[in-house]
């Protein structure tokens, strides 16, 4: 046995050939374990360490490794101590099979690998938990494939890192620079001759040399930096799969949209919105009642065309079974406030992310990327004759070398290509499932067939692209979350809140009479009509203002007492059973509107209408009068009312008019020059119109044998010399001619003998005519504000006469006592210095009925004040 002793620097530890055999290696052995676990217990630093240990070469080589593995260092208070002798650099020995680096760098690189390589695994695959909604299978399943190439390069690293980097020999026989056999030697001398082995005379300097050069100058690149590679290719795969989820421009717009999704997925509105489709899908009456509905709506539909679009709109709406409210239970105000929300979200999300397709475009962009990478082709040698010009130093020039890892990492390489084939072929996958459909377009059609909300729109761009990666997911998610792009669902639940809010007591107390002694509801600005509405079962009149958007349910036909509906800037839909309802019970409609396509389509089906007062832009700009065309369906139509600024009559008003009786046309103020079609309207018995900036008496108005009333207030009239031709209409009793500009009253205004009613207040008159009191059936009087200074005494022939105003005038009536009859005398605003005793004989007039200053009416004597005061008694 021989040994040798090896001497390291001056502080390191001396390695002796003491032992002979191999209890004393295993003694040495023990030796340090001991040392090493005292100090472990003990917890202080080490006071020395053994200045040499004896190790015999003539064992067994894995006990001598497993020794120097056991013994060369240890861990103290987390401070990784080793040996000087093992941070010498010439240490490392080919036959114990360590490189220079030594078992320190072996930790380190062992920590870093664990440390770092996790950190940076966390980074890319670790995105947010709810992202996983937005990772179809082929990303999950890359994300795993990722992570195993991960581990390979960290595995390869660590090999690379702790073993030997390469072996050579030198080559004795060379041709043609290539590596050969001893070709001196024969075939017989070969078959004969003992085996024998090649003798070198290279020190240990000069291998380590050759071993240097062979591997920075001759080893293949990927050989070299194989882990590397394998380490910055996968970091590159996963970046490409998670940077959508990283780019600032899109990770707000997902982050966003997972988190209204998930909000509208767990929303027990939406349990209760799906619940009601199961229910209404496996209850046979609403079928039933659908087929007697769709009945009704073929009649309706033969009796009023227009309606028609309308009616299809709405039913619809009445095979969702809104009719029943007791289906399904009640969302407390809490979750009725948290889901209106979730759809004011859902609408502003729509709008902003379908305005671009960045996500799309972003996400197309790294799956072409990782196609690219997959295509890129991977070589590896094992294997490399090294021809270096070194053979000054060596004597030799052709080396034949060894990677020591060869196998090991040959092995590594083709399972990490045949991972990054199997992670290709899904990257072209995926890229024909993108290229194959619209990704741009996303169709809730299946949704719509299956649930009740048929109103679900189609969504375009990076919303369509987000709902098609859902789907990958779970196709669940989709259908709950397109219950909040319905407004069907929308007005569900705004009718379920308004329901909470608006109780039948708190309903009760608003109901009022209106001047006509009618049971009047007035709703403001509500977003619907409260159910708890139609238990007022007393209700006459119901007016709705400034609600846009609401339904009429078929629950109306409980308001038996419902005459007269104001739609007031309230562009209301309606459903068949309610429609068909109201055809037969409503006799007035108010509608006000500021565009002529709020204006209902279902009106014109309403039969028994005898009233319409619509109030609006009536132009005649971009064809407007085709929208109310359906006036002529109205039969029945009795009395119409127009406040609009027309220039002319529309043809359908005056196809109407064959069968009105009253007329009302407020111009507000545009000037109405088209008048020759009201001689059509021969059933007329009352004309208002108003505001027409009329300067004389339109003549068509003579034609009209049948008026009673003639109003024409609030006009441009300086002049009513037509008044002549009044005579004609025979059954004409009242007539307005106030607020205009009339100076003087003609005196054919005698020949209205059968006249009850006139209002001439609001003029410029100076004089009355006396040929007016003629008029003896007169009844009502008004000559407010004029210039008046004097009335004639025949005044007093007007018998008949309750009613005379003469307020803001100059003068007063000198025969007050033959005015019998009079009831209501307005004298305010005039220059009288005191009252005509005369009062005492107009045996009707009481104190209330005299309209006078305080102090005039003090000037009457006091029988005559007692006398008006006891008429007042008298009547109370």
């Amino acid at each position: 046995m021989t040994c040798r002793q090896i001497n390291p620097p001056n502080n390191g530890v001396k390695v002796s050939a003491a032992a002979t055999d191999t209890s004393a290696m295993q003694q040495s052995s023990s030796t340090l374990r001991g040392r090493q676990n005292s100090i472990r217990n003990s917890g202080s630093a080490p006071e020395s360490v053994p200045s040499s240990i004896t190790i015999p070469f003539s064992s067994s080589y894995k006990k001598q490794r497993e020794i120097i593995n056991l013994n060369s260092s240890f861990i103290w208070n987390g401070v990784f101590y080793s040996p000087p002798w093992l941070w010498e650099r010439q240490w490392s020995m080919k036959s114990f099979g360590y490189t220079q680096s030594g078992l320190s760098t072996k930790i380190i690189s062992r920590h870093w690998n664990t440390d770092n390589t996790s950190k940076l695994l966390r980074y890319f695959v670790d995105t947010q938990p709810a992202y996983r909604i937005l990772k179809p299978w082929w990303d999950v399943f890359t994300d795993y494939i990722s992570i195993v190439m991960l581990m390979i390069s960290v595995f390869g690293g660590t090999l690379q890192v702790t073993q030997d980097k390469m072996i050579c020999l030198p080559c004795k026989w060379v041709v043609n620079e290539t590596c050969k056999k001893n070709f001196n030697a024969t075939l017989s001398e070969s078959l004969f001759m003992e085996p024998k082995g090649i003798q070198y005379d290279l020190d240990r300097h000069q291998y380590n040399y050759v071993d240097a050069v062979c591997y920075e100058n001759r080893l293949h690149w990927f050989a070299k930096y194989f882990p590397y590679l394998v380490l910055l290719h996968t970091l590159i795969f996963l970046a490409c799969s998670n940077f959508w989820f990283k780019f600032p421009r899109t990770s707000s717009k997902l982050e966003h949209f997972v988190s209204i999704l998930l909000k509208c997925f767990d929303s027990p509105w939406t349990t209760r919105a799906l619940s009601e489709t199961v229910v209404e899908e496996s209850d046979p009456k609403p079928m039933k009642m659908n087929g007697s509905m769709d009945h009704k709506e073929s009649v309706i539909s033969e009796d009023v065309e227009a309606s028609v679009p309308m009616l299809q709109r709405t039913k619809t709406r009445f095979e969702q079974g809104i009719v029943d409210r007791t289906e399904t239970g009640v969302l407390d105000k809490k979750e009725g406030e948290q889901a209106k929300a979730l759809f004011e979200k859902v609408k502003k999300f729509r709008i902003h992310v379908e305005e671009g397709d960045i996500v799309y475009r972003l996400y197309i962009r790294q799956t072409i990327i990782k196609v690219i990478k997959f295509i890129y082709n991977l070589l590896y040698r094992f294997s490399v004759d090294c021809s270096v010009n070194i053979e000054s130093l060596t004597g030799y020039s052709v080396y034949r070398c060894a990677h020591p890892l060869a196998t090991l990492f040959k092995i590594l390489a083709c399972f990490y290509i045949s991972l990054v084939m199997v992670y290709g072929l899904i990257c072209m996958y995926t890229l024909c499932w993108m290229l194959r459909r619209s990704l741009k377009k996303y169709s809730f059609e299946s949704i719509r067939e299956e649930s009740s909300y048929s109103d679900i729109p189609d969504v375009k761009n990076d919303f369509a692209f987000m709902m098609h990666m859902i789907d990958q997911y779970d196709p669940l998610y989709s259908k709950r979350f397109a219950v909040f792009l319905s407004e069907v669902s929308e007005n569900k639940l705004r009718q379920l809140n308004l329901n909470n809010e608006w109780t039948l007591d708190k309903l009760r107390q608003r109901i009022t009479k209106n001047s006509q002694e009618k049971l009047e509801l007035h709703l403001f600005m509500l977003s619907g009509i409260p159910d708890t509405v139609f238990d007022l079962m007393e209700l006459e009149v119901l007016k709705l203002e400034l609600i846009p958007d609401v339904t009429i349910p078929p629950i109306i036909a409980q308001l038996i007492n419902l005459r007269e509906m104001w739609l007031y800037h309230t562009p209301a839909k309606i459903e068949a059973p309610a429609l068909a309802f109201l055809r037969e019970n409503l006799k007035s409609l108010h509608i006000k509107f500021t565009d002529i396509k709020e204006i209902p389509l279902w009106i014109y089906s309403l039969k028994n209408l005898s009233e319409l007062h619509l109030t609006g832009n009536l132009s005649a700009e971009n064809n407007r009068y085709i929208v109310i065309d359906g006036l002529r369906e109205l039969k029945r139509l009795k009395v119409l009312r127009l406040k609009s600024n027309l220039t002319k009559l529309p043809q359908v008003v005056t196809d109407v008019g064959m069968h009105l009786q009253k007329l009302s046309v407020n111009n507000e103020g545009t000037k109405l020059m088209v008048l020759n079609s009201l001689k059509k309207m021969v059933n007329l018995t009352e004309l208002e119109l108003i505001r027409c900036d009329l300067e004389r008496i339109p003549h068509s108005i003579f034609s009209l044998h049948n008026l009673q009333e003639i109003d024409l207030k609030d006009n441009n009239l300086k002049t009513i010399e037509e008044i002549i031709s009044f005579q004609h209409l025979h059954r004409l009793v009242c007539l307005k001619l106030w607020y205009n500009q009339i100076a003087y009253i003609p005196i054919q205004i005698g020949t209205l003998t059968n006249l009850e009613k006139l209002y001439l207040n609001r003029n410029k008159i100076e004089k009355m005519p006396s040929q007016l009191f003629y008029c003896r059936k007169l009844r009502f009087l008004d000559l407010s504000h004029n210039n008046l200074t004097y009335i004639p005494a025949d005044i007093g022939f007007l018998q008949n006469l309750q009613y005379l105003a003469v307020t803001a005038n100059r003068s007063l009536p000198s025969r007050f006592g033959e005015l019998t009859g009079l009831t209501q005398l307005e004298l305010r605003g005039n220059r009288l210095e005191c009252l005509p005793v005369e009062l005492a004989e107009c045996r009707q007039l009481k104190r209330t009925g005299l309209v006078v200053e305080e102090d005039l009416f003090n000037t009457l004597p006091t029988e005559v004040k007692e006398q008006l005061w006891k008429s007042d008694k008298e009547q109370a």
